[in-house]
């Protein structure tokens, strides 16, 4: 079990399902699109008692946004450390777990993505600003990786390359859900597996000479 999935085991608190549903409801009909009370009853509490776990929507979206930047980070972090720890491990192993890692994160958390993409300029200027910071340090831990694995492969070129596989990992929100149309696309496993291709092909094709 990954990382990412592993922190999704134990019962989620009133405060995630609050979070959980915003976060679908934002992504689906826009910020603006939903009020305190609707989100309160899709957790199946009213609109007035959110206020005793948010001070509001503002609130609630910072913590979505600045949460997950937060966890990637600390996710990537993880999983160079536990690489160090062993001793033994590769910058190919510690590569495909970034991406696995991230892979769970952009089949599990699509909402997410939309949010980000839509919705990031509605932050506070220190929370937006605290997310940019999160995300560029995200970027150079998986630098770091590519680089040891690409050696040739120089700094400028291995960023731009994270960034444009974090393009096509963020991209599955595009992707038909299976349960609108179920023959539209690959399992869950199937779909994680060709992204998981894509990602180290791309990584491969910059690495080669011009």
């Amino acid at each position: 079990m990954s990382t990412h999935a592993a922190a999704r085991v134990a019962a989620p608190t009133r405060r995630e399902q609050i979070l959980r549903e915003a976060a679908r409801l934002f992504a689906e009909r826009g910020f603006h699109g939903v009020g305190v009370d609707e989100i309160g009853a899709a957790v199946g509490i009213s609109g007035p008692g959110l206020y005793r776990h948010f001070p509001g929507k503002d609130a609630m979206l910072a913590e979505l946004l600045v949460g997950i930047s937060e966890r990637l980070l600390e996710g990537g972090r993880l999983r160079v450390s536990e690489d160090a720890a062993r001793g033994d491990g590769s910058p190919e192993a510690l590569l495909d777990a970034l991406i696995e890692g991230h892979i769970d994160f952009a089949l599990d958390d699509r909402p997410l993505i939309t949010l980000h993409d839509r919705e990031l300029d509605r932050l506070r200027d220190t929370d937006r600003k605290r997310v940019r910071r999160l995300q560029r340090e995200y970027v150079e831990v998986w630098v770091g990786v590519v680089r040891a694995l690409y050696p040739a492969l120089a700094e400028n070129e291995a960023r731009v390359t994270v960034h444009a596989v974090f393009g096509l990992l963020n991209s599955t929100p595009h992707l038909a859900r299976p349960e609108s149309r179920p023959d539209a696309r690959p399992g869950r496993e199937a779909t994680a597996a060709l992204l998981h291709r894509l990602a180290r092909g791309a990584f491969a094709a910059a690495a080669e000479p011009a």
